[in-house]
């Protein structure tokens, strides 16, 4: 028995003093109106309703019950009223995780937009390197690069995350300026330890050749600053995501090489724990990231 349910037909029976009535009211036939009172009065041990061919009467019980249910009836419909406005608002807490380099440099600008445009918002930023579980540690996006395993998670892709090789000047007047993948053979490389398969590099030409560059240097790191700042310093040549590289490029602090190749690109997507029953503020947020990575993106969000 859905007990919600036989409250509210309760209440309509009193308040219409006929089953016929309050069933037409909720939608359902009279029989299964008079079945579902009477496994109410069944479960409580009181009768509820004094029936008879003038109509229905609440009983001394009936008429204390009623006014219980009344009550219960309006916190059941306050309850489901702040539900609904939570799914289809952007309000409340919205829990964000990326990883580190990533959520420094471009998300927090662009959460702080967000957040500026919906001001009902309280978010926590979280930013690991490691994949968290999402559903564990109660996080309503997580923002990925890369390629995804097939899951039963909520997914929208959001744009590219290209990467660039770059060099300092000093160091390329030392060293010479590498003029195809190959010659990086002969580089001192600073080899970012998580993407990009470690120590070799993978070019494509713009006709669609592709080379794999095996490489050796003085330098490894999952950080991508201390490669950045490595590249900056003359240590050698580094491969970065734009979004990295970007303003030291504009600054002349580094250059970018062998621009007629590219490195294998990173998707950029948003997880949420379930593509189903999706609240207003995560598809919103989503939504709205959807329009923040075009082309060259990473020169606009600084």
């Amino acid at each position: 028995m859905d007990r919600i349910q036989a409250i509210r037909l309760f209440i309509r029976v009193v308040d219409l003093g006929s089953f016929s009535k309050a069933a037409a009211d909720m939608g359902m036939g009279q029989p299964s109106a008079t079945k579902l009172v009477a496994q109410l009065e069944k479960q409580l041990g009181s009768r509820l309703l004094h029936r008879s061919t003038h109509g229905v009467t609440p009983t001394e019980i009936g008429t204390l019950y009623y006014e219980k249910c009344k009550l219960i009836a309006h916190h059941v419909e306050e309850a489901e009223t702040v539900a609904s406005l939570l799914q289809s608002k952007v309000q409340g807490g919205l829990r964000i995780t990326t990883s580190v380099a990533f959520g420094r440099r471009v998300l927090v600008p662009l959460v702080m937009r967000f957040m500026q445009i919906n001001p009902r918002l309280q978010i926590e930023l979280n930013f690991e390197d490691r994949y968290v579980n999402l559903v564990e540690q109660g996080v309503d996006v997580a923002i990925r690069l890369g390629r995804l395993a097939d899951s039963t998670l909520g997914m929208r892709y959001l744009g590219i995350n290209p990467w660039v090789v770059v060099a300092s000047t000093d160091y390329l007047d030392r060293r010479g300026r590498p003029r195809v993948p190959g010659d990086l053979a002969t580089h001192d490389a600073l080899i970012y330890s998580t993407v990009q398969g470690d120590a070799r590099w993978h070019f494509t030409a713009g006709d669609g050749q592709m080379l794999s560059v095996p490489l050796k240097g003085p330098l490894r790191s999952n950080s991508l600053s201390a490669l950045l700042a490595a590249a900056r310093g003359g240590m050698g040549v580094a491969a970065l995501p734009w979004y990295v590289a970007h303003e030291s490029v504009k600054s002349g602090a580094v250059m970018p090489l062998l621009t007629d190749w590219t490195l294998p690109p990173q998707e950029i997507h948003a997880i949420y724990p379930s593509p189903r029953l999706v609240p207003a503020k995560v598809t919103g947020f989503v939504a709205w990231l959807q329009g923040q990575f075009g082309e060259a993106w990473w020169t606009e969000h600084k």
